[in-house]
């Protein structure tokens, strides 16, 4: 099979094609795993810090990719929740211990980076962490709802808003786009600040239905209970503590936050930026039971994903871009031809 694998941590400013291009064997499911002939599968700034080595994979070489399209091809004993040709969904969580708090849990594999993911034309995983597929989205549609979604949301329940409250979003590509509307959905009288350094996803916020949208220095209309920041720096997390109401609270949604910055978290001020009960929390991965409760809202609504398709061989150019912040939305490799 077609595959591109990632053989060691590169930094994209010295090798801008970390990604190789291979033939690789097809897997063999095991007890309780599927076998998945990938569509598509979505590329996630999480990537970036599996190539960067700030979340790095344990063994190499490996095959990225967690928001994964495809139909089931063979299963191995045991499985009995999907038939051959049954579309299914991965996401990051690869495997875990299947508690409510899995994502915590010491047994966490995250797909793509402890296990090979979808940046190949087949991938195993097992059964109970694949998912179907609403019929309202198409694949490509469907890949980023597996990451970017379903992370978004839990990102947003995380948040513990109230109809009516207002709700501020940094950041504004796969998953940002994708929250604002689920928010909208949910919680219809929340007033939603999008904070965004580029023009571009400022006017895409207020085309979804942003009540206002600033540069991520800009002060709202009014200080937000609440905001959920997916951006890979430090700066809009000093801003976001500054502008947040007395006892707001700050998400942050990141495996990892980048290092370029990092200083500027010297200049915090307790007066400014956390008197007054403000909170700060992490999103740590995603849970199958996130999942499987967000897919059927986002059929419900349904979400409008914004998708820039690209060739399995490009992979290389999307991370690129994507690195580079301008963003209209979500990426998505297509692995197999349509049909």
């Amino acid at each position: 099979m077609r595959a591109m694998v990632l053989l060691g941590i590169a930094g994209f400013d010295e090798n801008a094609a970390p990604l190789e291009l291979v033939e690789r064997p097809r897997p063999v499911p095991e007890t309780g795993d599927v076998l998945i002939e990938v569509s598509v599968c979505g590329v996630c700034h999480t990537e970036l810090d599996e190539i960067e080595g700030r979340t790095p994979p344990p063994a190499f070489p490996v095959i990225p990719g967690h928001e994964i399209v495809g139909r089931v091809a063979a299963a191995g004993p045991g499985c009995t929740r999907f038939r051959k040709g049954d579309r299914v969904g991965v996401g990051w969580i690869h495997s875990s211990s299947g508690a409510v708090d899995e994502n915590l849990s010491g047994s966490f594999r995250a797909t793509g980076r402890d296990a090979d993911g979808g940046y190949a034309e087949y991938v195993v995983v097992p059964e109970d962490y694949a998912y179907p597929i609403p019929d309202v989205f198409s694949d490509e549609e469907a890949a980023p709802l597996l990451c970017a979604g379903g992370v978004g949301y839990r990102s947003l329940m995380l948040a513990g808003i109230a109809d009516g409250q207002v709700l501020g979003l940094t950041g504004f590509g796969g998953s940002g786009h994708l929250v604002l509307q689920l928010a909208k959905h949910l919680y219809p009288r929340c007033p939603v600040f999008v904070f965004a350094r580029s023009p571009v996803e400022r006017a895409f916020a207020l085309e979804l239905g942003a009540d206002w949208a600033g540069d991520t220095m800009a002060q709202p209309p009014a200080a937000p209970h609440a905001i959920i920041d997916t951006t890979p720096a430090w700066r809009p997390v000093l801003a976001a503590l500054e502008c947040l109401r007395p006892g707001g609270r700050l998400i942050i949604n990141a495996i990892r936050k980048e290092a370029g910055d990092r200083a500027l978290m010297a200049g915090i001020r307790y007066e400014d930026h956390l008197w007054m009960e403000k909170e700060i929390k992490s999103v740590a991965n995603v849970t199958r039971r996130d999942l499987e409760a967000f897919l059927p809202i986002a059929a419900a609504i349904p979400l409008r994903v914004e998708v820039e398709v690209y060739a399995l061989e490009d992979a290389n150019r999307a991370l690129g871009e994507l690195r580079s912040g301008e963003l209209r939305g979500a990426k998505v490799l297509r692995v197999s031809p349509p049909g």
